[in-house]
């Protein structure tokens, strides 16, 4: 670069330079400029596009492998309960629309865990979960079932859940058998999963009938177990109507409920709930899926020969499977086993209690009766000493 007069004249480097491009110096100032930004929105382009391609991983065409993007991370939220509480309505008033089938009643209709997704205004994606009554089991009939919804939620899931929504009815008093099923969570999933509850009332429609808040509600109905599970949770409660129609309300409600969802999201650092039951899913779908690939890719195979290849790779799979069911069906075993135990433990202290009650009030009646006699002795010498006075005069 050479000034020439009012002239700034750029040569290529060379032994024998020649110039290749004249300015008036004036304009120099911006062309420089120019240059400088070219460059830095060169480097900034190439940075960005090696750090979008570190986020998008290695892109594979399955479901168990998100390619991660400059868009927010899709929320995962669980619905469970009693049948009847209704959490197919609760997951309907979160999706804005009618898609999990749902009816009042203690029959209930989700036969199976089913995932709806839905956009906010925000851009931001809620995956919900809708469950049967997984909890509602006996060790002899539903162990399997409840094993096979579980595999199903978690492959649902897959990379974990940011919220699970309990769903209570304020219509029904709170039962032994929810107590039970929130205890089995815990020991199913380890008390972690605590972090990620939101207890959901329905039946708001009722309390605002009889011009009671939530809080009124809770004030004469929250049996002691019930408070220390909404102490446990960090007391997030919410009260839904589902049967509103007024549109402000409903957006209202769900509004409040996701900003809960929010609130766990960061107080759980982003991280979703996972445990080793994620972790195997996932590992063996992604294995499952790594080994298709590979045999679509193999030659010199026959048809029939790459159709039993994956036959095979789906059978290990299945095992597989089978056996994260039969993990799942021992832990409700074991707290079964546990809620029993519990449970006997709690008869024989209360039998004991009544048993030192019935001994304690024996022997408090016991006294009163002496008490009585003495007062009666001391009664009747009394009388007799009055005679006595009397027949001396």
């Amino acid at each position: 670069m050479v000034y020439h007069g009012p002239y700034v004249v750029l040569y290529q480097r060379s032994t024998t330079p020649s110039p290749i491009y004249c300015w008036p110096s004036q304009c120099f100032d911006y062309v420089l400029l120019g240059f400088v930004l070219c460059r830095l929105l060169l480097v900034a382009s190439v940075y960005f596009a090696s750090l979008f391609s570190l986020r998008m991983g290695s892109y594979v065409d399955d479901d168990w492998e998100f390619a991660s993007s400059p868009s927010k991370e899709a929320w995962t939220v669980v619905l469970v309960g009693r049948t009847g509480n209704g959490k197919s309505a609760t997951g309907n008033s979160i999706l804005g629309r009618k898609v999990f089938a749902s009816r009042r009643g203690l029959s209930g209709v989700t036969a199976s865990c089913e995932m709806q997704s839905t956009e906010l205004n925000n851009g931001q994606i809620v995956n919900v979960i809708d469950t049967p009554g997984l909890f509602e089991f006996s060790p002899a009939g539903r162990s399997e079932f409840i094993g096979k919804e579980i595999v199903k939620c978690i492959d649902f899931a897959k990379d974990g859940i940011h919220a699970i929504l309990v769903v209570l009815s304020t219509r029904t008093r709170f039962s032994e058998e929810e107590e039970d099923a929130l205890k089995s969570l815990q020991i199913l999933f380890g008390n972690k999963i605590l972090n990620y509850m939101i207890v959901v009332f329905t039946g708001g429609d009722e309390l605002e009938e009889n011009d009671e808040t939530l809080e009124d509600y809770l004030a004469h109905e929250c049996p002691e177990p019930l408070k220390e599970i909404l102490s446990l949770c960090g007391n997030r409660c919410i009260l839904f109507d589902n049967k509103t129609k007024d549109e402000k309300k409903r957006a209202s409600q769900v509004q409040q409920l996701l900003e809960f969802v929010n609130s766990v999201v960061s107080r759980n650092g982003g991280r979703p709930y996972t445990d080793d039951l994620f972790a195997e899913l996932k590992k063996g779908a992604m294995k499952l899926k790594s080994q298709q690939k590979e045999v679509d890719s193999l030659e010199g195979y026959s048809d029939r020969q790459i159709s039993e290849l994956k036959k095979h790779m789906q059978q290990s799979y299945d095992d597989q499977l089978k056996q994260i069911i039969e993990m799942i069906e021992s832990k409700l075993m074991e707290a079964t086993t546990k809620l029993e135990q519990q449970l006997a433990h709690e008869q024989a202290a209360r039998l004991e209690a009544e048993k030192s009650a019935k001994v304690a009030q024996k022997k408090s009646d016991e006294e009163i009766q002496k008490l009585r006699q003495h007062l009666e002795k001391a009664h009747e010498e009394l009388r007799k000493r009055g005679d006595k006075g009397c027949a001396i005069l």
